[in-house]
């Protein structure tokens, strides 16, 4: 073998090194210029089933599986199961038929969305979050799409948080929670870091809550009627601070972002000696960083007590932690659908000791028979979680 050949054997053999430490590098290097910018980047691919843990008595099995980023569900009079796959760009249905607890029928409701990450059934219809707008699909009789129409046009997609959640009210209109374009900021477009109020149709558009840096979950409480929300707390100030918390929202609520967080922590760069003040305090304080998203609650059903008459919150996990924190399903105990005592775990085993992560908690439901559905919108399942003691 030439001299001239081994050099360039070496030096194909050198790229190809440096092509495969780049790859391995390659999400740490954007995670770490993402903590810079206070932006959340995971571009790890899809984690595997995880080993779950509940409480003695209950059962995990899987609902669904092969989903592509499955965000939040809503369940049908008839007890199919809608969930927004974000990743897919699409709505399915997924139906058990037989009672075992899996769903063998699945149906592509609509396709073609913008990013779908929420989704509630409403009069026969769909009513979908997407990036830039909040989309109406009308039902056959074969549960799948007739028609769509856009309600809400023209939402802003820029910046750090493009998912948009949808609610109907108690009094019947629409709530859209939109958040923020940064980790803190002033926002120069009056919708960002809000959830808004709009008739059904999509007119009479307004700002219902504001100061939520970004309220992913949004949830109606059975026993008072008020919308409940979860809010992801800001990065970059530590471990523990600021916690991520949940409001009860109400009509000119100001939960203080960003001059202010969990309505007693000015923002050091926003807040100054008066930065709380007009703040509105949240009714749960959890760990920083956890990423609560998906929330639901739940009354009345097969659950014994002390699950019975609680709430269930997705924690999504941290980025922003020097030690991983969240991955799991937290519950908070109430009493008349009054916070009773601190969160605490329900589903654990999505984060490993090591810190490895077996896929990313986002979206939570009650499913007709009173189990509970919960989508891991990394690993592209659903679980579900049931009552099986007798």
């Amino acid at each position: 073998m030439t001299q001239q050949r081994k050099m360039r054997l070496l030096r194909i053999g050198l790229l190809l090194l440096i092509g495969v430490l780049l790859i391995l590098n390659f999400n740490r290097i954007v995670r770490v210029v993402g903590r810079q910018f206070g932006v959340s980047v995971d571009l790890l691919p899809g984690g595997g089933v995880a080993s779950t843990v509940l409480p003695q008595g209950f059962q995990t099995t899987m609902f669904a599986r092969d989903l592509k980023g499955p965000r939040f569900m809503a369940v049908g009079p008839d007890g199919t199961v809608y969930v927004a796959e974000q990743g897919g760009g699409r709505i399915s249905a997924l139906r058990d038929k037989d009672g075992d607890g899996m769903a063998e029928e699945r149906v592509t409701v609509a396709d073609g969305m913008e990013g779908p990450s929420s989704v509630i059934f409403h009069a026969n219809t769909l009513i979908v979050g997407e990036h830039t707008k909040v989309s109406q699909i009308n039902l056959g009789a074969d549960g799948k799409q007739v028609s769509r129409k856009v309600l809400v046009p023209d939402l802003p997609n820029d910046g750090s948080h493009l998912t948009k959640t949808v609610l109907i009210g108690a009094d019947g209109k629409l709530y859209v929670s939109i958040g923020s374009t940064c980790n803190v900021c002033d926002e120069s477009d009056e919708r960002r870091a809000t959830v808004i109020s709009y008739n059904i149709d999509g007119t009479g558009q307004k700002v219902y809550a504001k100061g939520l840096r970004n309220a992913v979950g949004l949830a109606l409480n059975p026993w008072t009627q008020a919308i409940w929300a979860s809010n992801n707390g800001r990065d970059l100030m530590g471990d523990n601070t600021p916690p991520e918390t949940i409001y009860e929202l109400s009509e000119g609520l100001d939960a203080g972002w960003p001059r202010c967080h969990s309505g007693r922590i000015a923002d050091p760069e926003f807040g100054g000696s008066t930065g709380c003040e007009g703040a509105a305090k949240p009714i749960v304080e959890m760990q920083a960083h956890m990423a609560p998203l998906g929330l639901t609650f739940y009354k009345d059903g097969p659950f014994p007590a002390p699950y019975n008459n609680s709430l269930y919150v997705a924690m999504h996990g941290s980025w922003n932690s020097s030690v991983k924190v969240g991955y799991k399903v937290m519950r908070v105990p109430l009493k008349d659908g009054q916070v009773a005592s601190e969160p605490e775990d329900f589903m654990t085993g999505f984060l490993q000791g090591d810190g490895s992560t077996d896929g990313r908690p986002a979206g939570v439901t009650v499913a007709a028979d009173g189990s509970l559905l919960v989508s891991d919108d990394r690993g592209g399942f659903i679980y579900r979680a049931a009552w099986t003691k007798k």
